[in-house]
């Protein structure tokens, strides 16, 4: 059976085009049940968007079957995700996830659903992703890392019930575990950081409480050696996006054999995405992303003592 697919909108109806138009080139997409989660207008001038996009919507051919669910409020990104994955995930048992920016191959979903087949009874396996760093080095066909991963990703109803929502709780244990240093790639990537932004409640990432709560099981997820997504929504067209293209790669234009390989995480892959994230290119990323938090505590702090 082909997992549904799960796609989240809120007022981008360029991205989400891009985003639909690609999968339709996927040759599993008639094949494929595609659940659509339409998130409410934030206030008035929104509202015109997200009915232009529903318009959109209702257009949209091309996939097994295509449901619409619109939310009338507002629940944001986090809280959409959250929900409308485990509906989804729980009537279906397993589920592939996109949000409006994300492009994908033409083979994106024969390797999903190949994945999603051959490693549904691995309780080691928790999910599988489509996206993989534009690194210079050579990475095995599919891979394994320890934790999760959110750009173009699926996973099974077993799995989903691992995801906690305390984000403090998360960070207690990675803390205690003294796990930071190997949760941050040791100083590649500040993921404790971001874990420790939302439970202040400086972000509402569902994204980096998905990774920490797969990482403290010890589960781990599936990579291929090429990308078969693309983020495009790093434009400032976004709520959580900003003008880098840092992240951007060519989607794979092949297709991607998925075969059982051993169930551990690979040291190799791992030590090449830890030299990425340790280039000088991705620590000005970084040092960029600092000093936008900062600003924000100032600005969060000076309206505080007012």
């Amino acid at each position: 059976m082909f997992a549904p697919i799960v796609l989240f909108v809120y007022n981008r109806l360029w991205h989400t085009r891009q985003t639909v138009e690609s999968l339709q080139k996927n040759k599993f997409a008639i094949n494929s049940d595609l659940f659509i989660f339409s998130d409410g207008p934030k206030n008035i001038s929104d509202s015109l968007l997200v009915d232009e996009l529903r318009s959109y919507l209702k257009t949209i051919s091309g996939f097994k079957s295509v449901n619409v669910i619109e939310k009338k409020i507002n629940n944001g990104l986090s809280k959409s995700i959250i929900t409308g994955v485990g509906e989804i995930v729980e009537r279906f048992g397993k589920v592939i996830v996109l949000e409006d920016d994300i492009v994908t191959s033409p083979f994106f979903l024969k390797y999903m659903n190949d994945a999603l087949g051959l490693y549904e009874n691995e309780n080691k396996v928790a999910s599988v992703h489509g996206y993989v760093y534009p690194v210079k080095e050579e990475l095995p066909n599919t891979f394994f890392l320890r934790g999760a991963d959110c750009w173009g990703w699926a996973t099974w109803k077993r799995a989903w019930k691992m995801f906690e929502p305390d984000g403090k709780k998360l960070l207690n244990e990675l803390e205690y575990n003294k796990l930071t240093d190997r949760f941050d790639f040791y100083g590649g990537y500040p993921f404790t950081q971001m874990l420790k932004n939302q439970v202040m409640g400086r972000n509402n990432s569902w994204a980096i409480r998905w990774h920490a709560s797969v990482f403290l099981k010890e589960k781990l997820t599936l990579y291929p050696r090429k990308s078969l997504v693309k983020n495009i929504g790093f434009d400032n067209s976004g709520v959580h996006s900003g003008f880098f293209n840092i992240f951007s790669v060519e989607t794979c234009d092949s297709f991607l054999d998925v075969k059982s390989i051993p169930i551990v995480e690979n040291v190799k892959a791992y030590s090449i995405i830890e030299r990425y994230f340790k280039s000088p290119r991705l620590r000005l990323y970084i040092t960029l992303i600092k000093f936008k938090q900062y600003l924000k505590n100032l600005l969060y702090y000076v309206r505080f003592i007012r």
